[in-house]
């Protein structure tokens, strides 16, 4: 299965406690980099929604955002961890001391520190079991819609391999004719310059020149690059870099062709492969 690394999926859970909103949304990268925008009350959880993610995605620039948007104030006893309270009141009180024109925390400050205010009836572990359900499945609804994007982006590159070994099979019967004419044209010169034709140096030079035009290992190489891409398409695998080079490998033998063309078929050949070529690299830079 060929997976793109664009994706977008959200959903919206209603808990005892209020409304899990989640929301994740995936770019193409060349290493798996994530970004985590957690409410305040969420941060706790952060670790294991990493792992979640990074158990499921290979490769990809994902962001996640996930809020509680909790009941009213009426639904919610508040209290304060003292724990917390009184070892950000010793650390406050060595910075004054050390930097003196320092200005104390404010009460607002103070409130908003994390884990400062409890929601006394708030159950963590089940917050915690709700949000890993909730990521389970936008997980499995983001995975969905980069399978269905990767569909596409397989059958794009399945049609440009399929135009990629037609210009292979037209190249093959123009090394012959090209021997053929070349021959022609030496013997022609020959007979004009010297008024004899002398057959050794003819065929020197046509062993020289069929030397110097011989495409048929790069016309070979090309074949067997377009099965293996065909090949790591079809198999259940991350599959992104590998086709990356192969992509690179087809463009080696492609400016080799090119290089080694004495016609104008050849060329022309040559330069439409590339052209596939970067429109097959172009969708392989987005799949994972």
């Amino acid at each position: 299965m060929i997976y793109s690394m664009t994706g977008f999926a959200s959903l919206e859970r209603q808990l005892t406690n209020g409304v899990l909103v989640v929301e994740l949304r995936s770019v193409n990268h060349r290493y798996l980099e994530l970004h985590m925008k957690l409410d305040e009350n969420l941060r706790s959880f952060e670790p294991v929604v990493r792992e979640m993610i990074s158990a499921t995605l290979g490769r990809g620039k994902v962001e996640c955002r996930m809020s509680l948007v909790q009941r009213g104030a009426a639904d919610k006893a508040l209290s304060l961890d003292e724990e917390i309270l009184t070892n950000l009141s010793e650390v406050a009180t060595q910075i004054q001391q050390r930097f003196p024109t320092s200005q104390a925390l404010s009460v607002a400050e103070i409130l908003h520190w994390p884990g400062v205010v409890q929601n006394e009836h708030g159950d963590n572990a089940q917050l915690g079991e709700d949000i890993k359900s909730a990521l389970k499945q936008i997980l499995e609804d983001m995975t969905s819609s980069r399978a269905r994007e990767g569909e596409k982006m397989k059958a794009l590159i399945l049609e440009r391999l399929v135009d990629a070994e037609q210009i292979v099979a037209t190249v093959k019967p123009l090394l012959p004719m090209q021997v053929k004419a070349y021959q022609e044209k030496l013997t022609a010169k020959l007979q004009e310059a010297l008024k004899s034709v002398d057959e050794d140096r003819v065929r020197q030079e046509l062993v020289l020149f069929a030397q110097k035009i011989d495409v048929d290992e790069e016309l070979t190489r090309l074949i067997a690059h377009v099965s293996e891409v065909k090949r790591i398409l079809d198999a259940d695998q991350a599959a992104g870099k590998r086709l990356d080079f192969l992509m690179q490998e087809l463009n080696r033998e492609a400016n080799t062709l090119g290089s080694k063309s004495v016609s104008t078929e050849v060329s022309q050949a040559s330069m439409s492969l590339k052209v596939l070529i970067e429109q097959m690299r172009e969708q392989i830079q987005n799949i994972e």
